[in-house]
């Protein structure tokens, strides 16, 4: 019987560059918004459709030699993005109404650029097309006829060399979202682990080790053994080491690995549980970075860890009250299960940084519901002992059109975490993304380092742009970009 798992990695559009059209490939141009001065009359009709050129507005033209009209509204780089997305996914309801009609389905099509497109341009359309119509469905029903190849028609010389690099960002960014969309029955800690180490085999320079909860337990990791111990299924440390000869920079990237998050004993409402398979999109964000890096070849020493433990409901929970030791020896009082992320992140931080002594660290969670009050679920939130190392998430954040904004750590606030029967406290209450950074920071040292909390854009329920509903693999790209940074 055949797994009607998707493959993970799923298989990304194949996207060619060329300056000529092949014969019988169907078309789609890229139309720019009149101005103002022009009015509607500024835009011809093309097979007797009027082009309205707004942003992500995709019109079918019945004759003629090109079939679809996609506007690129004031046609900055951004607006190409959203037309590319909007496209594909227009494409793609196209193929299927021909193949219902009993049409041969077309299975490439063509995308005319403007001439004076440049390589940011090619790189926007790009990330839209490459994401923009991307699918997760586990199902017993036979593949349905798809999309497998588009051909960016421009003459613009460094088109190739772009697209090649947005395909490994946009890789990252859907290999994220296949781990993080993957249903929490088959994504137990062992099968995240070991999809990790699968994926990262044979690419130079990157190997993966997992730890097991013997070797947990044997180490201390009293954080991760504390979550993962209402389980059935036993937490994993996953680590990746991408190691580039001549290498002089170490950057420490850990993930929150939650394969399922229940609240535990603090068990939380039933409404949007489902949701709590994504809760590990920050570890997933950090496998596919990390497997994007050493893809890339980039010249920067990178580590990455991922705590992954299920987070759930049984004799063998942790329980508000328990004081925790964690690895390093620093002892935590639970005051909420459900606060779960930060107990497996602050073994990994105190590990990763006294094992590898990194130059910096990064770590990526969907650790509070606060940062979606506070920012919405479009935004990643950025705190950050370091403002150099703030920027760069941002600025990397920028280039790959993922927004962060930065947060405060304020210091009023840091006597909250400390403890009176353990070192620290888990959940002290106050602003909920603040305090539990502050939480984090206790476990860091002198390190510069950068907490980027993701429960907001790590999901989302509608389309927008090159997301489209369920995991949307934020911040894999800025991950990317920001280790490029060092290069």
């Amino acid at each position: 019987m055949r797994n009607p798992l998707p493959p993970v990695p799923g298989k990304l559009l194949e996207l060619e560059v060329s300056d000529d059209l092949r014969r019988g490939t169907p078309l789609a141009t890229l139309i720019a918004a009149p101005s103002e001065e022009d009015g509607d009359a500024g835009l011809a009709e093309i097979g007797g459709v009027r082009p309205t050129g707004k942003t992500g507005d995709v019109q079918t033209v019945p004759t003629g030699g090109v079939r679809w009209l996609a506007g690129v509204g004031d046609g900055e780089p951004k607006q190409y993005r959203k037309a590319g997305a909007a496209l594909v996914r227009a494409v793609s309801s196209a193929l299927e109404e021909d193949v219902k009609a009993g049409q041969k389905a077309f299975r490439a099509f063509a995308v005319e650029l403007p001439e004076d497109a440049g390589a940011e341009h090619i790189e926007e359309l790009t990330f839209g097309l490459l994401l923009g119509g991307y699918r997760f469905t586990v199902t017993a029903e036979d593949p349905k006829p798809g999309l497998r190849t588009v051909r960016l028609i421009t003459r613009h010389e460094h088109a190739a060399v772009a697209v090649e690099r947005v395909r490994e960002l946009a890789a990252a960014a859907a290999f994220a979202r296949d781990l993080a969309n993957t249903p929490s029955n088959i994504k137990t800690p062992a099968w995240l682990a070991d999809t990790a180490a699968r994926v990262s085999g044979g690419i130079p320079n990157l190997t993966v080790t997992v730890r097991d909860e013997k070797w947990l337990a044997e180490q201390g990791f009293g954080g991760v053994l504390a979550v993962g111990g209402g389980s059935a299924a036993p937490p994993r440390l996953i680590e990746l080491e991408y190691r580039p000869r001549g290498a002089t920079t170490h950057l420490l990237l850990v993930g929150k690995g939650i394969t399922f998050d229940t609240g535990g004993l603090s068990i939380k409402p039933a409404d949007g549980m489902h949701l709590m398979r994504t809760d590990m999109a920050g570890g997933a964000a950090i496998i596919a970075a990390v497997r994007a890096i050493a893809a890339l070849r980039l010249p920067v020493k990178v580590t990455g860890l991922v705590p992954a433990a299920e987070n759930h409901v049984s004799g063998s929970s942790y329980r508000p009250g328990d004081i925790v030791r964690h690895y390093g020896g620093k002892t935590t009082e639970v005051g909420n299960t459900d606060a779960e992320g930060r107990m497996v992140l602050a073994d990994a931080l105190v590990y990763g940084i006294k094992k590898h002594k990194p130059d910096a660290v990064i770590d990526a969670a969907t650790l509070t519901g606060a940062m979606k009050v506070s920012l919405g679920v479009r935004t990643g939130g950025v705190f950050a002992t370091d403002d150099a190392l703030a920027e760069r998430v941002t600025k990397a954040g920028e280039r790959v059109g993922e927004a962060w904004w930065r947060m405060p750590l304020l210091e009023d606030l840091a006597e909250t975490v400390q403890g009176s029967l353990g070192d620290v406290r888990q959940a002290p209450g106050g602003p909920g993304g603040i305090v539990a950074a502050l939480f984090l920071r206790e476990f860091v040292g002198d390190v510069p380092w950068a907490h980027l909390d993701i429960a907001g854009p790590a999901r989302a329920d509608k389309t927008y742009a090159d997301v489209v509903p369920g995991a949307t693999g934020f911040a894999a790209r800025t991950l990317v970009e920001l280790v490029a940074s060092y290069s």
